[in-house]
């Protein structure tokens, strides 16, 4: 039961963490990089399809991405679910391929994203606790119903108490790195 424990512990913070990493893709460093356009969806032969798997997304230069669709026809829908995301970009329809431009980030949208970025950080932590804290419930119903010991509930404790804190330190500096970038002029 143990070892079961702690490995359902671990594989759902490993998600927690994937989500976070996620969660902040969407947030801008001012520079460019198609990850920015990973959430963007487009309503393509009445399926809602991922933008990437319907163009190819490359780096024009530092502020421009270019992206160009394997469908002519869904240009301007790709335009406009692009200004729709609030993302802050700005597609222009250029030929045969969309341009879309990264601002520079002005200190106030450097703040703001921080911000995002660290009550993004702050709900994954949330999330690593309330996975500690439903694993040491189960420890006690265990210890409860005589199916472990003291000694089994202590020692795993640790174990999950010393995964927590691995996993908050992971967030910490997931979150640093990015906060770093948009610190990054």
């Amino acid at each position: 039961m143990m070892n079961d424990l702690k490995k359902d512990v671990y594989v759902k913070m490993d998600k927690c963490i994937d989500s976070f990493k996620e969660s902040i893709k969407k947030i801008s460093t001012g520079r460019a990089t198609p990850s920015l356009l990973d959430s963007i969806n487009i309503e393509y032969y009445n399926n809602i399809v991922p933008l990437k798997k319907i163009s190819s997304i490359v780096v024009e230069d530092s502020h421009t991405l270019k992206i160009n669709t394997f469908d002519s026809s869904i240009r301007s829908v790709v335009k406009k679910n692009i200004m729709k995301s609030n993302l802050g970009l700005n597609p222009v329809i250029v030929g045969d391929s969309i341009k879309v431009f990264i601002p520079i980030l002005t200190e106030e949208r450097r703040k703001e994203f921080i911000k995002l970025l660290n009550h993004d950080a702050e709900k994954a932590k949330i999330s690593i606790r309330n996975i500690r804290r439903e694993a040491n419930e189960k420890l006690k119903n265990g210890k409860k119903k005589k199916i472990i010991s003291n000694d089994e509930e202590y020692i795993t404790q640790n174990a999950i108490q010393d995964l927590t804190d691995n996993y908050m330190k992971k967030i910490e500096f997931i979150a640093l790195k990015k906060k770093n970038n948009i610190l990054t002029i």
